[in-house]
């Protein structure tokens, strides 16, 4: 051995605890680093979390959601449909969304047994439409996604027509790039009423639906006046959803599931009016998506009586009102909100009837609505 040689497993031994030290203080210094959560690297995580996964999901099969309900997420895969639930991985995504898969998601999920499967992805939506959570307000609720446009099914009579409900959908269907397509039920009761309307009323919903459908038209907007019991717009409700895929919202009563059952020969339960309040009863309690014989789908949703429209800012409801905006550059004011500003040219435009007094009451009332819900945040 040489003279140096008898210090080498000194050494040796020295550089391995040297090594091990330094191990140690890396890691010491990486739970201190506060820098990994940082949103530039929390990005790169998930890239790389999602590359990775996309690698591990080849083996997976790619499906439809086509409804959702307590027995599971009913996925269609290859003519087939599966019972699916969500992998634990999903069940830990904490964000502000209230449902994490929706009907007409399209996901990948993995086969467990016969007609059985977990859900491992969702694909990227190119539409949705939801709605602000009707408990906590924070939440936002996924009523359909992957659609291109929303059947906004009001009716007149029984119930009656609600402009400012119509309004809200609007904006809902353009804030998740889909078409808003107006659906205007059960008109034959404007020449065939109930026995019990009062006849008040009844002149007062005929002259509220021709000021509707004149101020929709001239701003654009399809609107179909239908008929079950005349058949008066069912054609041409037909020509509107071929080969599109479509979801029928609005509120209880006014006869969507009726219209589905008509156009595509299944058997949704429908319901009848209330009598004392001529209110709609609920009768779709789940989402589903029904296919079209000559193409397309169609999604039934459940009525609802109130609709709070995800994430709208007070500064940004007067862009979905375009003849709002045109007459705006007349106001006194250039951030005039059109409520109660002196100058106002809007307001001065719908007293006037240069715009629609019926379009500028509903800008009125989401504007006040709006302002409402961020005073209590």
């Amino acid at each position: 051995m040489g003279k140096n040689d008898r210090f080498w497993h000194i050494e040796e031994e020295f550089h391995s605890n040297d090594r091990k030290e330094s191990r140690n203080e890396r890691k010491l210094a990486s739970h201190k680093d506060r820098s990994k959560y940082k949103k530039t690297d929390q990005d790169q995580l998930k890239k790389r979390s999602d590359h990775d996964q996309e690698e591990n999901s080849e083996h997976l099969k790619q499906g439809r959601v086509l409804a959702i309900n307590p027995e599971g997420i009913t996925v269609s895969c290859d003519q087939k449909n599966y019972v699916c639930t969500l992998k634990g991985s999903l069940k830990q995504d904490k964000n502000r969304i209230k449902n994490l898969v929706a009907v007409g998601d399209f996901v990948r999920f993995e086969e467990k047994g016969e007609c059985q499967g977990s859900i491992a992805k969702v694909m990227p939506r190119h539409s949705v439409l939801s709605r602000a959570d009707n408990l906590s307000r924070n939440k936002e609720q996924l009523i359909a996604v992957n659609i291109d446009q929303v059947l906004i099914t009001a009716s007149v009579v029984a119930p009656a027509l609600k402009p400012f409900l119509v309004d809200r959908y609007i904006i809902a269907a353009q804030k998740g790039h889909m078409e808003p397509v107006i659906l205007i039920n059960k008109v034959d009761l404007l020449e065939s009423p109930p026995k019990d309307i009062d006849l008040e009323k009844l002149e007062q919903e005929k002259a509220l639906f021709d000021d509707f459908v004149q101020a929709y038209r001239a701003l654009h907007f399809k609107v179909i006046p239908i008929s079950i019991a005349t058949g008066e717009g069912i054609e041409e409700l037909k020509i509107a959803m071929h080969q599109k895929t479509s979801v029928f919202s609005g509120q209880s009563g006014v006869g969507k599931s009726s219209l589905i059952n008509l156009i595509t020969g299944t058997a949704l339960a429908t319901g009848e009016v209330v009598q004392k309040t001529n209110k709609g009863s609920h009768t779709t309690t789940t989402t589903h998506l029904v296919p079209l014989e000559e193409g397309g789908f169609c999604i039934d949703t459940p009525g609802i009586k109130s609709f709070g429209i995800w994430e709208l800012q007070s500064d940004e409801v007067a862009s979905y009102f375009p003849e709002i905006v045109t007459v705006s550059s007349e106001c006194r004011f250039p951030d005039c909100a059109h409520l109660n500003e002196p100058g106002c040219a809007v307001k001065s435009a719908a007293e006037e009837n240069r715009i629609s007094p019926l379009r500028f009451a509903s800008y009125c009332a989401l504007m006040a609505s709006v302002l409402e819900e961020h005073r209590h945040r």
